[in-house]
């Protein structure tokens, strides 16, 4: 089984503690500021700790948040969880049920890092393999500023995670995952010990 994982995370999280890749105290506290709803389609994420809002991106992200939709339309979403939580770094989810078993998927997509837009902190982007353009369901929300996984030049190494929405509203929601209790499920580490279940995605208009 190949675990979809954030390759620079894990080269921080287990070697260097995350040095350098998260913001200060005050910036993981503070509110991400509101995007513009201006007709881009946005998702409410129902989970057991509360609702998240997520504005997509589709001008600078069309393949990653068609992608992103095709997974919600299916409700492949629907009762999986948030497999890996790292408090200062950022939440993982969209690929496996509660008891941690993966699910099928879509073939991988074009990775679209270069969008121009950054891992801040409220941010949603989509997880991989170190093959860049691995990305199929998995997704994280930044819960700092990760400098570390933006696109930095056309080489693997380099390449980043693609960004392709922002949370909107339920940062508290976001914090409070990020803080729960962990354990190790090998050979997956970061693994909350209660269930975080991400009960359903829904599309929603931007009035709602």
């Amino acid at each position: 089984m190949k675990r979809i994982f954030i390759m620079i995370a894990v080269t921080f999280a287990f070697v260097a503690g995350f040095s350098g890749c998260g913001g200060t105290e005050k910036e993981r506290k503070e509110e991400v500021e509101p995007m513009q709803l201006s007709g881009n389609p946005s998702v409410l994420m129902k989970t057991t700790l509360g609702d998240i809002v997520i504005e997509l991106d589709r001008e600078h992200a069309p393949i990653t948040v068609d992608n992103f939709l095709e997974y919600v339309d299916s409700e492949f979403y629907n009762g999986t969880i948030f497999h890996r939580v790292i408090e200062n770094f950022m939440i993982q989810g969209g690929g496996f049920t509660a008891d941690m078993k993966q699910k099928s998927t879509s073939k991988p997509i074009k990775n679209e890092a270069d969008n121009g837009l950054k891992n801040l902190r409220g941010t949603i982007a989509m997880a991989r393999t170190q093959v860049v353009n691995s990305a199929t369901s998995q997704f994280f929300i930044n819960v700092v500023d990760n400098e570390s996984l933006n696109f930095r030049g056309p080489t693997p190494p380099e390449y980043g995670y693609a960004v392709f929405g922002k949370v909107i509203d339920g940062m508290d929601v976001v914090d409070a995952i990020r803080v729960v209790p962990t354990t190790t499920v090998p050979p997956h580490r970061d693994v909350p010990r209660e269930p975080v279940v991400i009960e359903k995605v829904s599309v929603i208009t931007p009035n709602e």
